[in-house]
């Protein structure tokens, strides 16, 4: 068993001859025994034995020819096999994935790396290889899974890659739990290296994705150690952001959700709220809105614990933030104020609808359709609102924006402006300005494609109630338009068009009466 022979490389080797120099040492001690014709136990007990040490030296046999046809007695130092070109058979594809599988289970430390970087390098360029590992070895995943708790850091982390290559695959996830990978990605996560901690998050973070595996984590203890990493100022950033996102996944379920917030979630990410780096702020905020979400007791601990603050700063145009941040910045503020009177309050008195209006004026395409969502959304609010926001000059910006390309937005300007002119007062500035109403009319074309007419023939039902507002709608030269509609039996046109005629009709009337 020189060196020259290369056996004492091979740990797995080592290992199988000591088992069969024990062997074979209990083989004749035994055989001793079988001559002395007083055996203690008898028979039966001779037969037994017999059996077991049979068996036992069947085993190592089988075991010897598994490290023979691995071809690491003649080739000790043997790179491994290169891998199938493009358009090679399914049949040599499964050859080469065995290969580097019978190099794992009894390759030294550095075939195991070698051979897990080949297996990683393939699961990452071929779906196909995926498939045959999990699907068509039977023992695959298995073995990836103990992996998880080799000894050795390198053989650790690519092991990790393996496994959240798979994880990528829904229909592959529930191979992994089941092979047993949530405990050791956990346990890595408490006490592995930086980059073996990165890979085991990355992988809970596609394994979660699936609410049925929420509870195997949480089980595990695995919302204590997310949090922890998540409020660690050594942590990093890609491990904080892939941390956020598995909790976030978690949260789906309400138990889990309550058990964050009884472990300190909201101060956590409120903490990670007010860092420095937007990045961790962008998942700050998404978390917090997940979990306030449907949630007034979590809504309101939130707010009590200054949340709403720190996003209208996000909001602050002089401010270096990204359109990513502030478009999350606008759905959080959603989230936690628009369903409570007392938040809405509190909002408005930080000058929120004023940044509303300045990013409707001169936002960028992305930011521009947030704060119109926002603005949709607050007029479908209270009335003191709405009176706010005509007060600010929102309509004069809500008209501008009927003519957007996007249909989309114009659909959310006209819902909105339907919203504010139900309210007297923005009613009463929305006609002085000549061209408005003209401008809904002349929407209503039935050739015009590109604007959601419903929402227009709702704030024309407002506007005609008043006697401006039909002097202006009857003065148009757009009128046509309604009265086409009517003619093709929309509900809402024909209404205002009987409106504005039973009108006309009791003007004739009284200016006859008057005569």
């Amino acid at each position: 068993m020189g060196e020259g022979n290369g056996f004492n490389t091979n740990p797995e080797l080592n290992k199988l001859l000591e088992a069969i120099a024990s062997t074979a040492i209990g083989a004749q001690v035994l055989a001793h025994r079988c001559s002395d014709e007083s055996y203690n136990g008898g028979k039966l007990l001779l037969r037994s034995d017999l059996d077991v040490i049979t068996a036992t030296l069947e085993l190592h046999i089988k075991q010897l020819n598994g490290i023979y046809a691995s071809g690491i007695l003649r080739h000790p130092r043997a790179i491994i096999v290169s891998r199938p070109g493009a358009g090679s058979s399914r049949e040599d594809m499964r050859f080469y994935v065995k290969d580097l599988f019978s190099r794992l289970k009894i390759g030294d430390l550095k075939m195991r790396t070698r051979a897990l970087a080949a297996l990683n390098g393939i699961l990452q360029e071929d779906e196909k290889y995926v498939k045959i590992l999990v699907v068509e070895m039977v023992d695959g995943v298995s073995i990836l899974a103990s992996l998880l708790e080799a000894g050795d850091e390198s053989i650790k982390e690519e092991a990790l890659q393996a496994v959240s290559v798979i994880a990528g695959f829904e229909s592959y996830r529930g191979a992994l739990v089941i092979a047993g990978v949530i405990v050791p990605l956990i346990q890595i996560l408490e006490q592995g290296s930086a980059l073996a901690k990165e890979r085991a998050a990355q992988a809970l973070k596609k394994l979660t994705q699936n609410s049925d595996n929420a509870w195997s984590v949480s089980a595990q203890g695995g919302v204590t150690t997310l949090l922890k990493i998540c409020s660690d100022d050594a942590s990093s950033g890609g491990l904080i952001c892939s941390a956020c996102g598995i909790l976030k996944s978690l949260s789906s379920v309400d138990e889990i959700k309550r058990f964050m917030v009884e472990e300190g979630a909201v101060s956590v990410f409120v903490k990670l709220l007010r860092s420095k780096e937007e990045v961790f702020q962008i998942q700050a905020m998404e978390f917090l809105a997940t979990i306030a979400c449907e949630d007034d007791t979590i809504k309101e601990k939130v707010v009590r614990e200054g949340v709403v603050e720190s996003l209208v700063n996000v909001l602050n145009p002089n401010s270096h933030y990204s359109s990513k941040a502030r478009e999350v910045a606008l759905r959080a503020i959603d989230a936690f104020c628009f369903s409570s009177p007392s938040s809405m309050n509190s909002l408005t008195a930080t000058g929120f609808l004023g940044r509303i209006l300045f990013f409707l004026r001169n936002g960028d395409i992305s930011i521009q359709e947030s704060a119109l969502k926002v603005a949709s959304r607050l007029c479908g609010l209270s009335e003191e609102t709405k009176k706010a926001m005509g007060d600010a000059g929102f309509m004069t910006e809500l008209v501008k924006l009927l003519d957007a390309g996007s249909f989309e937005v114009r659909g959310l300007a006209a819902e909105a402006i339907c919203g504010m002119v139900s309210v007297q007062r923005n009613r009463r500035r929305f006609i002085q300005q000549d061209q408005n109403v003209n401008r809904i009319l002349q929407l209503l074309d039935p050739e015009e494609k590109w604007v959601t007419k419903k929402f227009l023939l709702s704030a024309l039902m407002s506007l005609i109630g008043s006697r401006s507002g039909r002097k202006k709608i009857m003065a148009s030269e757009y009128v046509k338009h309604l009265e086409k509609l009517a003619e093709a039996n929309v509900a809402d046109a024909r209404k205002l068009v009987k409106k504005l005629h039973g009108n006309r009709f009791r003007s004739m009337l009284a200016r006859i009466w008057s005569s």
